[in-house]
Parts: C-alpha cells; sequence; structure tokens
C-alpha cells in the first residue's frame, strides 16, 4: 500500500497528464468497463464477467467515438488481462490512452515525447542503478534494424522462421533504453495488429512501441481503417486463439464502424510503468495504490 507521500506522487502524475491533453485541445471520455465482446487477440486473455468481458484496452469504444465525428480523444482507464502477474505485470492496471483524427504515428511520437516529459518533469529517470537522460528528440530504431543488431537475423526471417517473438523478449528488448528512450517502429506487416500498412512499404506496418531501460512503456499506430483487411487479421487471431483452447467471436459492430473511422493514430501508455520509472521503483506493486498482497 502507497505512503501518503507516494500516493500524492501518483495522484500528481494524474493531474499533470490531464493538464497536459487539456492544453493540446483533447477531450477526456469515459467508456464502458465491461463489455460483450472484445477484440481478438490470441496472447492477451481477458477476464470474463457475469458472460461479458473486462476490458483489456479501452480501444474498441474510443474507435466509435472517432466515427462519430470526435478528433481528438483520451482516457485513462483500468484495464485487465488474465494471468499477467510479476514484476513489471497486473492483471488489473491503469491505462492512457489517446487517438488525434488527422495524424499518422510519426506525429505521434513526437507528443509521446513531449508528455512524458512534461509529466515526469526530470532530466533523467533511474532504472537498474542506471541513469536515463530524457532529453528529446528521442531515439527512432526500426524494428530490422534492432533485429539485425541484437539478435543477428533480419525481422522478416524471424518472422519466417517463428522464432520473433523468442527473439524480441530475450535479445532485442532488453537493451532498448538504456542510453535514451527509444522508439521501436516499423514492424513487419505480419505483426501489425491493427496498424495500417505503410503506403510505399507494404510489407511494413506503421506501429511503434517505447521502451526505456528494457521496459515496454507504450504502443502506437496508424490506425487501420479498412475492414475487410482488419477481418482478415482478426480471423488469424481466432485461429490463433483456437489453437491455445480458446474462442472468440468476430467484433462485427467494430468492423461496420471502421468504415466510418477517418485517417488517425492511436496509442495506449502503462501508466503504472510510467509512474515507476519516474520514481525510479523496480516493480508495479511499489507505484500500485494497493499492491495485491495488501487485499
Amino acid at each position: 500500500m502507497l505512503s501518503p507521500d507516494e500516493l500524492q506522487q501518483r495522484s500528481y502524475m494524474l493531474q499533470k497528464i490531464r493538464v497536459f491533453f487539456y492544453q493540446q485541445g483533447y477531450i477526456e471520455v469515459d467508456t464502458p468497463v465491461r463489455l460483450p465482446l472484445l477484440i481478438p487477440e490470441a496472447e492477451i486473455i481477458p477476464l470474463s464477467s457475469e458472460k461479458w468481458f473486462l476490458q483489456t484496452s479501452p480501444e474498441l469504444c474510443m474507435k466509435q467515438l472517432l466515427a462519430q465525428g470526435n478528433e481528438q480523444i483520451f482516457q485513462i482507464c483500468p484495464c485487465f488481462r488474465k494471468g499477467e502477474l510479476g514484476r513489471l505485470h497486473q492483471e488489473e492496471f491503469t491505462m492512457l490512452e489517446w487517438y488525434h483524427v488527422g495524424w499518422s504515428y510519426l506525429e505521434l511520437m513526437k507528443e509521446c515525447e513531449q508528455l512524458i516529459c512534461q509529466v515526469a518533469d526530470q532530466e533523467v529517470v533511474q532504472r537498474a542503478g542506471k541513469e536515463i537522460p530524457l532529453q528529446i528528440p528521442w531515439q527512432r530504431l526500426s524494428v530490422n534494424e534492432a533485429f539485425q543488431c541484437y539478435a543477428g537475423v533480419s525481422a522478416q526471417e524471424a518472422v519466417r522462421t517463428g522464432a520473433f517473438d523468442l527473439l524480441l523478449v530475450e535479445k532485442v528488448e532488453p537493451e532498448l533504453g538504456w542510453e535514451h528512450p527509444v522508439f521501436l517502429y516499423d514492424y513487419p506487416v505480419e505483426l501489425a495488429s491493427l496498424a495500417r500498412p505503410k503506403a510505399k512499404c507494404p510489407e511494413l506496418a506503421e506501429r511503434f512501441e517505447l521502451y526505456i531501460g528494457g521496459v515496454e512503456l507504450a504502443n502506437g499506430f496508424s490506425e487501420l481503417t479498412d475492414p475487410a483487411v482488419q477481418r482478415y487479421r482478426f480471423a488469424e487471431e481466432m485461429k490463433k486463439a483456437e489453437r491455445y483452447g480458446r474462442t472468440c467471436t468476430m467484433p462485427e459492430k467494430f468492423l461496420s464502424v471502421l468504415k466510418q473511422l477517418p485517417a488517425c493514430a492511436g496509442i495506449a501508455l502503462g501508466l503504472d510503468r510510467l509512474l515507476m520509472m519516474i520514481s525510479g521503483q523496480d516493480c508495479l506493486a511499489k507505484v500500485l495504490p494497493f499492491a495485491r498482497e495488501d487485499l
């Protein structure tokens, strides 16, 4: 359980985040936490709630708001992912998610830099006894460059052989963001998730992840707005989930919304991990108002 001073630090971080977005012209939204179905994701297991599900991300509902004509929205909310317990994971965690119509992932990376620097309000963060400077601009490193450098193979070869996830976790991620924060960008399109392909390089997706001290803090996209392509990707995720013994449902209402979704970019950022970095802690339990053992 956090001390009064630590709870104040957490509250102050949330206040600064809201001030930043209000200053940039965003509106804050709050969407349902409990939903009848979720976006199919083979590697993420939802928590059930009376035949519905607790959200793993507010993305599904927030994109419906974008399709209705809202252009800059953000949300701070709880998210839930079953079985994610450890030093850097909790089954319930706090997510910041925001979207900007008319932007791509390039503008979003810049805004992410600005947000974290304003919220941290310090020149460095401490991680594993090392000082990591926050001065911007931060490094942009393509996924292929990172794999060639740290894993000794191309990203496409890692995808082809089925070794991408293992190499990312064991070889690449631990090396990222120690000299300065790093945006890992341009993922193979097979790992695009909900990101659109690059116009001039369709084998790549306009997706990035932010790393500081070997820890992933954020995941952002130029959003895919083609319902046919998204349907195919969801179908592939559903096949993977079936191999894991789970059943997913195609989110037809969400796919119909994509037809009205304007060109936009969106990002999800883990606020517990961000506070962990700002406060120099080494695990999420030390920055949560109530850790699991407190309940």
